[in-house]
């Protein structure tokens, strides 16, 4: 009788640690960005009302000198709140009173800093890993297809399809996106470039989210060098730029109808995609798969709230950038009612995205 409380416990546990994980990572890549705005706001003397983690209703709120830091009830964002963020203030210390290229800094930092987490972990990932990977052809498999049409052992891969490769994940995005497996390359060989075009792969057809997908079947491996410190240096910025190329990709995918609503994921699908990886490495001690899944989460939100779209940060950037070339301010009532438009059409987006989240975690999908 008093075994099953215990096994129950365990078993709820089992289920909840990687939610738990997942929800304080999201959390912690929301923090950053806001750290990144409320550092620069009171580097710049802003006046800074309130920091804020969460939407919704205040559970925790702390005052501290001028700033109130609160804890809301729904952890899908944060803000901090600057004084004459929105509105026009008398107050010298307001941020629409700041210097145009301040604004610009202060409002460009949480996507910034985003991104620079987005590199640390990158860092974090290839110093753990066994060998760090090259766009490099180490060898063939045996009866490898593509060595028949040019492609040498040694080789480093420079373009696939017109494309740069700067590491790995640029080489297996690139060759994944081709349609007919029939690729062109550029490679490095002996100091010289050789253009490949038409290397053939064989291809087989796998079903991927109830839809037919043509996937090449890799014939060569590629090479590795240990993770040392001035490889991680040298790598991390190159593997962390073909991570924030995936997400731009991706959304150019997106916008071409490549792709459709039911293929994004908003806070809770990402959560679950989280705390499946949180607890796959636990069950196999390798971490590469999550660290690299939290590197194109954090790169993702920086890229995306960059993005110069109404609401985001990059809206607001675009703005200030057409401030600083006229030399003078939007009125604030035409860009108020862009941001408010564009908040009304986000929201509606997010609400559709997360209602296609629920209905995959129903279908188990």
């Amino acid at each position: 009788m008093k075994i099953l409380p215990l096994i129950s416990i365990a078993a709820v546990w089992s289920k909840a640690w990687p939610i738990l994980v997942a929800i304080l990572f999201f959390g912690l890549i929301i923090f950053f960005h806001e750290l990144g705005h409320f550092s620069f706001a009171k580097l710049f003397g802003v006046q800074v009302d309130e920091f804020s983690m969460g939407m919704g209703p205040t559970l925790l709120k702390h005052k501290r000198g001028e700033t109130q830091y609160s804890l809301r009830l729904f952890p899908i964002g944060g803000y901090v709140k600057m004084e004459g963020e929105d509105d026009a203030s008398e107050n010298p210390r307001a941020f629409c009173n700041k210097k145009a290229w301040q604004r610009f800094i202060i409002v460009a930092a949480g996507g910034c800093v985003n991104l620079l987490i987005g590199l640390i972990v990158v860092a974090i990932m290839l110093a753990q890993s066994d060998l760090i990977g090259l766009p490099v052809i180490h060898s063939f498999e045996e009866n490898a297809v593509s060595s028949g049409y040019g492609l040498q052992a040694g080789d480093r891969i420079v373009k696939i399809n017109d494309r740069a490769v700067f590491s790995e994940y640029d080489m297996s995005f690139l060759m994944a996106r081709d349609k007919d497996g029939v690729i062109d390359f550029v490679v490095k060989r002996g100091g010289e470039k050789v253009t490949l075009d038409g290397v053939k792969f064989n291809t087989e057809t796998r079903e991927v989210n109830g839809k037919p997908m043509l996937t090449i079947i890799y014939d060569f491996i590629i090479q590795g060098v240990e993770p040392t410190v001035g490889n991680v240096l040298k790598n991390a910025p190159l593997e962390s730029v073909s991570i924030a190329r995936i997400v731009w990709v991706s959304l150019f995918d997106l916008v071409t109808g490549q792709y459709g609503l039911s293929d994004l994921s908003g806070p809770i699908g990402t959560v679950s995609y989280i705390a499946e990886a949180a607890q796959e490495a636990q069950q196999e001690t390798d971490y590469t798969y999550l660290l690299t899944l939290m590197a194109l989460i954090t790169i993702n939100v920086g890229i995306f709230n960059l993005l110069p779209l109404p609401a985001l940060d990059g809206g607001r950037l675009f703005f200030i950038l057409i401030e600083m070339i006229a030399r003078k301010p939007v009125p604030k009532k035409y860009e108020g009612w862009v941001h408010a438009i564009g908040m009304v059409l986000l929201l509606a987006l997010m609400a559709v995205i997360c209602f296609s989240d629920i209905l995959k975690l129903i279908r188990g999908t």
